[in-house]
């Protein structure tokens, strides 16, 4: 039996897509379906967010949806319930390399973030020498190299967040930013409102202090215009659609065709 070669990955194309400034369009995925998920990845967006913060989604939903992606053009970024390092570590052995972490407050919060996806000395990431993201144990340098292959994305979501913005955006480590617009909204007194001029003025003084530290920001979006006003502001990093809000505009538009169809016939 002949020893495993040595692994040599293409570098993290999505990494290196957001390091680059790359304008990058997403879609957000929350039914916990591989098939949505594959259906969704096919269709070409550059990334999809599998979440696991408002989704009912665990470890073994996530893999099968990881698994749907796997020859699509879609690059998987998984969103953890929480700042977590076990939950992390428990992704990270799942094959998932791009996170996208929610409620960073500071700059402690991002490098714990950071730390997570990182084994010693660069983090505290637990190792286990066989599991699905070094292929089971068959890549014989993956402690080598996987460090360098993890796209961190830190999402803003508070006032204390934007107070920190500068403090968060110099960990080493951060690949992007990204505003959370609902919580942002709840922040600033303005729940369920994130076009309200307040929560409007924070965005845009996260995306000018991303531009400003030569990092990319990002955002979801799935209300056209809002998107394509905050890819003109310079963020890009953008989520356009979700597969549950897909979904039901779409049965509500054909629902409402054919009661109005019934009505009209009465």
């Amino acid at each position: 039996m002949t020893a495993a070669t040595p692994y040599q990955p293409l570098p993290n194309s999505f990494r290196h897509a957001v390091c680059g400034g790359e304008t990058l369009i997403g879609c957000w995925a929350s039914l916990a379906s591989p098939i949505v998920t594959e259906l969704l990845g096919v269709i070409g967006f550059d990334w999809m967010l599998l979440d696991a913060e408002h989704a009912p989604n665990d470890v073994l939903t996530l893999i099968p949806q990881l698994m749907a992606l796997k020859d699509s053009p879609s690059a998987p970024v998984v969103r953890p319930p929480a700042n977590d390092s076990v939950f992390i570590k428990r992704l990270l052995d799942s094959g998932f390399s791009n996170f996208l972490v929610p409620f960073v407050d500071s700059a402690e919060d991002a490098q714990r973030a950071v730390a997570a996806t990182r084994y010693p000395p660069q983090g505290i990431r637990g190792v286990s020498v066989s599991h699905r993201g070094n292929r089971y144990g068959t890549v014989a340098n993956y402690f080598d190299v996987a460090n360098d292959n993890v796209c961190v994305i830190v999402q803003i979501e508070s006032r204390k967040a934007i107070d920190n913005i500068d403090e968060i955006l110099a960990v080493d480590g951060v690949d992007a930013v990204f505003v959370g617009p609902s919580d942002l909204a709840v922040a600033y007194g303005h729940i369920g409102n994130p076009n309200h001029p307040d929560v409007q003025q924070a965005i845009a003084h996260v995306f000018e202090r991303a531009q400003a530290a030569g990092k990319p920001s990002g955002i979801l979006a799935p209300v056209q215009a809002d998107a394509e006003r905050y890819l003109s502001m310079g963020c890009r990093v953008v989520a356009v659609c979700a597969d549950m809000g897909l979904l039901k505009t779409a049965a509500q538009t054909v629902q409402q065709h054919f009661m109005q169809k019934q009505a009209d016939r009465k």
